[in-house]
């Protein structure tokens, strides 16, 4: 019997990156998962990994009527969800200067109204008790160059572990994030040309205490700690950062 044997746990994004990590961890622990993604190929190389206690929805958090589905599909597969991560997202670098109103509109239709409507349409099937956790990042208190759309958002969702907290304890249910700070998961190297994403990774290592990046399963111990085993914990948000905002 692992720790979470018997629980119910949806992971949005959860095909690779911090995402998989955290539903490889539940799954380990007795967890039955449902990962969400837009890629169905990604979903396909995730599920041969976690195996028969993960299931897996292709759909886009930006699109309602996707989530729409993936409510429906929770009810019926799972009944009640004991936690939830809200960890889908985008982390496209636009400068200032440069940004255009499609990419701004992008990151927020995906890292701020997905975040939103993927808790307000799950919600009635958390479980009293359940744990929700948002993905925000360090970037939402520091000014990091060409992440001004990004910090934003992430700031959005900082404040939304507070409100919807406040909406969401009458019924037992606490929501709180989990804020990385530099994680290797290969995603900078999608979103940027790689001798830049390269010169990047050095500049965050060489200005974090740690020196170092840290891994996805070291951020899925602190969200399947805020789902789970932070039972009185509410709104708050938990920084595993290498101690880059603190020291």
């Amino acid at each position: 019997m692992g720790k979470y044997s018997g629980k119910n746990a949806v992971v949005t994004g959860g095909g690779s990156g911090i995402g998989l990590a955290t539903a490889q961890l539940l799954v380990d622990e007795g967890a039955r998962v449902m990962i969400t993604g837009r890629s169905q190929a990604t979903l396909d190389a995730a599920l041969e990994r976690l195996g028969a206690h993960a299931v897996a929805v292709r759909g886009d958090v930006a699109a309602l009527p996707d989530l729409d589905a993936l409510a429906d599909r929770v009810r019926d597969e799972f009944g009640t969800l004991d936690a939830l991560f809200v960890n889908a997202g985008i982390a496209t670098l636009t400068p200032f200067a440069t940004t255009t109103e499609e990419a701004y509109d992008e990151l927020f239709a995906i890292n701020v109204k997905g975040a939103y409507f993927t808790v307000q349409k799950l919600a009635p099937h958390l479980s009293t008790g359940a744990g929700v956790v948002l993905t925000t990042s360090v970037a939402n208190v520091m000014g990091v160059p060409e992440t001004s759309v990004y910090a934003a958002g992430k700031a959005a969702l900082r404040s939304m572990a507070r409100s919807l907290t406040r909406e969401l304890l009458p019924r037992g249910i606490r929501v709180n994030a989990v804020s990385p700070g530099p994680v290797d998961t290969g995603v900078l190297e999608a979103a940027m040309p790689a001798e830049a994403a390269e010169q990047f990774k050095a500049q965050q290592v060489a200005g974090n205490p740690m020196r170092r990046f840290g891994t996805p399963e070291e951020i899925a111990g602190a969200a399947a700690f805020l789902a789970f085993d932070a039972t009185y914990t509410a709104g708050a948000e938990l920084v595993v950062d290498g101690g880059a905002t603190q020291l």
